[in-house]
């Protein structure tokens, strides 16, 4: 059996070219169904995010002249994509990296621990290798090594998670506005009322991070009112009309500043009408657009707690580096779970030849035993007499299994085991 992986990813290709090639959920499913019929033998799990397209192919047999064991070849799946996506083969040829066996495992250990994604440490990418995986068992084009390979990914992902800190140091300014610094003031954002003022893309990315930390009362305010309600669609939020952003500033506990507006939206003298309708309540405002959303001198003013986004990015680096420190332990699991999982696979690959050897001899012993006792029942020789030569005939059988046997099991581990494999087979007649 042998596994690989074709594809691109945003270290190796520009976004307009991942663009072309990548796929939607139903043209991953067609894909699928197409590529069964092409080559009805051979697995595959189709990984397509907007930072990556890889197709990961596996199949088990023997077809000489092969790189891949009675699948498809490098040049034939190219050829498949191509096809699929209508583009020249030429084109992909230049720009799709090619990884086989050892080497396409660690890949997909890598991605799915996300050590190769864009924002190394973010978790989106572990539950889109679980969809594409999802998708293949459904349409049934997983099979007994892409189980085995995705079942692996997603437990070395979990490792890496749990015994590193990569994933919990987070990078981008909406995750830490929202993680580390709202967390700080608020034990949770549960009751809470979250004013985010800006509904592009900084806006709907902020609005993620604040439902996970289970945020239920966000007012969205956008001057396009049809991008506010897209958002709230999505993640959920109460749209409010641009014109109640006071009343919405009397009643917040958060405000989040999102917006492309090239002056400040609160001023000094705007928030003053509404500071005292507000109770001396404690306000913690997020700033994260450029130019600011909110006038430096707010800040400054008793229970406000303004952050902008040079505070944040000064967090985003220091977790940044954290998490540069903690990539050469994550890579030790990875090449250590690779290592685990090859040595594995290639025992399970030896194992039912091992039994058929182990059965042959078996088989043989038995029959020499049952010519030998007739001749020791006509030759009265005792019970214990019989019993110390069956002892000494099972210690014969195994001390001759036991050299070939322990080659095997070492070639196995190194991945040099499969012309030891068909030795055996054609040296003991096992067939196949």
């Amino acid at each position: 059996m042998k596994l690989q992986m074709i594809g691109c990813s945003h270290q190796t290709a520009a976004v307009d070219f991942r663009e072309q090639l990548s796929f939607s959920s139903d043209q991953a499913q067609q894909a699928i169904l197409a590529f069964r019929e092409q080559f009805p033998a051979c697995e595959l799990v189709l990984l397509s995010t907007c930072n990556r397209v890889e197709l990961y192919t596996a199949a088990a047999g023997s077809a000489p002249g092969r790189d891949l064991d009675g699948g498809p070849d490098q040049s034939e799946v190219l050829e498949f994509l191509a096809q699929q996506r209508q583009l020249s083969v030429d084109k992909l040829v230049n720009t799709m990296i090619y990884r086989s066996g050892t080497e396409a495992v660690s890949h997909l250990f890598t991605v799915a621990a996300s050590l190769d994604s864009m924002v190394v440490g973010e978790t989106q990418i572990l539950s889109q290798v679980k969809e594409a995986y999802d998708l293949a068992c459904t349409w049934g084009s997983a099979g007994p090594l892409t189980h085995a390979a995705f079942q692996a990914a997603r437990r070395v992902a979990k490792r890496v998670q749990q015994e590193t800190t990569i994933h919990r140091k987070r990078v981008s300014v909406p995750s830490v506005a929202v993680g580390e610094v709202a967390s700080e003031f608020f034990e949770t954002l549960t009751g809470k009322t979250v004013v985010l003022m800006g509904a592009g893309e900084m806006g709907r990315e902020t609005l993620r991070y604040l439902v996970d930390a289970g945020a239920d009362d966000v007012r969205i305010l956008n001057r396009s009112r049809q991008r506010a309600e897209s958002i709230a669609v999505e993640f959920g939020g109460r749209v409010m009309e641009w014109d109640e952003l006071d009343q919405a500033l009397v009643d917040a506990d958060v405000v989040v500043g999102t917006t492309s507006s090239t002056t400040p939206i609160i001023t000094m003298e705007r928030f003053a009408q509404v500071q005292e309708q507000r109770h001396n309540r404690v306000l913690l405002i997020l700033d994260l657009a450029v130019p600011r959303d909110v006038e430096p001198a707010i800040g400054e003013l008793d229970d406000v707690y303004l952050y902008s986004v040079d505070d944040l990015q000064a967090a985003c680096e220091r977790n940044r580096q954290e998490r540069q420190r903690q990539w050469p332990k994550a890579k030790r699991i990875i090449d250590e779970e690779t290592q685990r999982f090859v040595v594995e696979l290639h025992h399970r690959s030896t194992g039912p030849v091992i039994q058929r050897l182990r059965q042959h001899a078996e088989q043989i012993r038995q029959e020499e035993w049952v010519r030998l006792s007739n001749k020791l029942n006509q030759m009265e020789v005792s019970e214990e007499a019989r019993r110390e030569i069956e002892i000494s005939l099972d210690r014969v059988v195994n001390k001759l299994l036991h050299p070939p046997l322990a080659s095997l099991r070492e070639a196995a581990a190194d991945d040099h085991h499969r012309g030891l494999l068909e030795a055996f087979k054609r040296l003991f007649s096992l067939g196949d």
